[in-house]
């Protein structure tokens, strides 16, 4: 594959830190859920009422006692409130539990639908396992604005307001007392509650580069493992799990000073009340059941102050996930006009042209290659392959200029067309162009003698059959990789295709046929034939324009023979552009086209270009070919 192409984005991209997300950010998850949060709040404000209630029972029974009144059925009624309250508690708790796991599900539906419609240059400008930590863990932590104070607040807040006012009357000096302590204890979390937020922003950070490390390690341990490299990967992976542990650390120290606070505020006030409220009662301000009404009152004060302080780190925890959650949701769609577009140009018009088209990846994709450049070039150096460290920055260096620069040729409809050159030509970055994964600089490429900029992406894409050099084999089974572009293709046309390119002893290693598992990255296939399968699903989606990346760089002699075969006998009534390393695929070519650093050198026949084109020459040498 051309080294023109960007960097996949799951190698040694840092992963962003996202922007830190406010409440107001929450309300969209929130209101898919308003229903049952209008129950949860009216639960609340009858729990508070049962709540509030059960202090001025006690007060009365005490009364009672003092007098020597008969209780009548006012302990029954005081059983009453404290049973309806606990019965409200649980079934609110219960609500509170579903909806945080389905705001947990709509955020990771939202992403999951948000991420796999980004234009590609996110895909190369990103590392893979970040992308994957978000939908995963910081999703997870949504759970917590829900279950952990928020949801609940309106029940929390009648109390403290009720609590309040009949503190008021029972002694409005030790109310007073009361909340210069609890005000206190207020600001100190308000002023830590700000770091909590940025620490855990950094933290999530962190973990989406902790997977990704882990991502890229599993995803090549076998190439790890022949390079003797392992005690270096693990070196590295576990380098993001300690800065992501750091991080958790930093989180755990704030917190460690919120906790404390709560209970030094319920302390002092208690300390207060007993203290200043005993001397109330010895001097006869205030009678003892008012004071143990107020010491309940105090209790049921401090509880909702108590558990919007715990909830804080958690809730905050919550917004610097929602943060880099609400980055993806807010990154631009690939972009697709809804107007329709022309369909077909004039009936004589090449399949495919390119007029003078310049290309540059975009800035975010250079940066990332150029972040990955780094951390590789600190990999090598410290394997002391200074000279491959060299190169890779070199290569970079190159990548952020221009790809193409005013290339220009043409594919007539039904004919076969060859793209040949050195790596770093730009010959794959062609292909991305065509299939609109980006779209030129300048110039125009025209599809059917239409800009493919007019043509709706998915309209566009339907007439081409695009395999990739390293086209990636699903998990999954043989058909489920066939019917990707072709959902309703029977198992008969998927044993037609694999027969047609050569894998028809695939289907006869398992009583499971097109059923047959294929494995992670279809690792039970060798490597030709995951390039075959590849190959084998262009074909059953029957387009018209076939783009062949390298399709025969992993076959041996007969196989690629073969696939030749399969090839030539598809080609009939269709048009094929092909890049190709071995020219020997590629020398009966209607056109050949010779790309020399982004320009096209030369274009032609085989001969023709052997001689005028001294760059074929050479690649025409080196091959055996002249």
């Amino acid at each position: 594959m051309s080294s023109s192409a960007p960097a996949r984005g799951r190698r040694g991209r840092r992963a962003p830190e996202g922007p830190r997300a406010s409440f107001r950010q929450l309300f969209p998850f929130l209101l898919e859920h308003k229903g049952t949060l209008v129950v949860v709040g009216v639960l609340s404000i009858l729990g508070a009422g049962a709540t509030l209630v059960q202090p001025l029972l006690v007060g009365q029974v005490i009364t009672r006692v003092q007098q020597s009144v008969p209780l009548g059925a006012l302990v029954w009624l005081l059983v009453g409130f404290v049973v309806l309250s606990s019965l409200i508690s649980g079934y609110q708790h219960y609500l509170l539990q579903r909806t945080g796991t389905a705001v947990v599900y709509s955020s990771r539906r939202r992403l999951i639908a948000r991420i796999l419609r980004l234009p590609i240059s996110e895909f190369d400008a990103r590392r893979t396992g970040d992308l994957v930590s978000r939908v995963g863990t910081d999703t997870t932590l949504l759970y917590a604005v829900l279950t952990q104070g928020l949801a609940d607040a309106v029940g929390n807040a009648l109390i403290l307001v009720g609590a309040i006012i009949a503190m008021a009357f029972i002694d409005p000096l030790l109310l007073g007392l009361i909340v210069l302590v609890l005000g206190a204890s207020i600001a100190t979390v308000g002023i830590l509650s700000t770091r909590i937020r940025t620490a855990s922003a950094a933290q999530q950070a962190k973990v989406g580069e902790l997977a990704s490390g882990v991502e890229r390690a599993v995803g090549s341990i076998r190439t790890i493992r022949a390079a003797g490299a392992t005690e270096r990967e693990v070196a590295t992976v576990t380098g993001a799990a300690t800065e992501a542990y750091d991080a958790g650390v930093r989180i755990a120290r704030v917190s460690a000073l919120i906790v404390p606070v709560a209970g030094i505020a319920l302390q002092v006030s208690l300390l207060v009340v007993l203290g200043v409220g005993g001397f109330r009662v010895a001097s006869g301000a205030i009678d003892v059941a008012s004071l143990v009404t107020f010491v309940i009152f105090l209790f049921l004060l401090v509880q909702p102050l108590a558990s919007a302080i715990g909830a804080i780190t958690s809730v905050n925890q919550a917004l610097g996930a929602l943060g880099r959650i609400q980055e993806v949701l807010d990154l631009p769609l690939e972009e697709d006009d809804d107007r329709p577009g022309p369909t077909a140009g004039p009936t004589d018009a090449a399949a495919i042209e390119f007029r003078d088209v310049r290309f540059r990846y975009p800035d975010h994709v250079v940066k990332a290659r150029e972040a990955a450049a780094k951390e590789a070039r600190s990999v090598l150096a410290q394997a002391h392959l200074d000279r491959a460290a060299d190169e890779t920055t070199a290569e970079v260096s190159d990548d952020a200029h221009e790809v193409l620069r005013g290339v220009s040729f043409t594919v007539p409809r039904g004919s076969r067309v060859a793209l040949v050159g050195p790596s770093g030509a730009g010959k794959s970055t062609v292909l991305s162009l065509i299939e609109r994964f980006y779209d030129p600089t300048a110039g125009a490429i025209l599809v059917d003698g239409v800009d493919a900029r007019q043509l709706p992406r998915e309209a566009l894409r339907a007439r081409f059959g695009y395999v990739e050099q390293d086209a990636p084999t699903l998990a999954g089974t043989i058909a489920d990789n066939l019917r990707l572009a072709s959902p309703d293709a029977t198992d008969a046309d998927c044993a037609r295709v694999l027969r047609a390119v050569n894998l028809g002893d695939v289907l006869e290693r398992s009583p499971l046929g097109v059923d047959a598992p294929v494995g992670e990255d279809g690792v039970m296939l060798s490597g030709g034939e995951r390039q075959r399968l590849a190959i084998a699903r262009a074909l059953l989606a029957a387009p018209p324009v076939l783009l062949l990346d390298e399709s025969t760089s992993s076959l041996d002699g007969v196989n690629e023979q073969r696939m030749r075969e399969a090839i030539d006998a598809v080609a009939t009534g269709r048009t094929l552009l092909v890049i190709a390393h071995r020219l020997s695929t590629v020398v009966d070519s209607d056109l050949i086209v010779v790309l020399e650093h982004g320009r096209v050198a030369g274009q032609g026949t085989h001969s023709e270009l052997v001689a005028s084109v001294p760059l074929y020459r050479e690649l025409a040498k080196h091959q055996l070919l002249v």
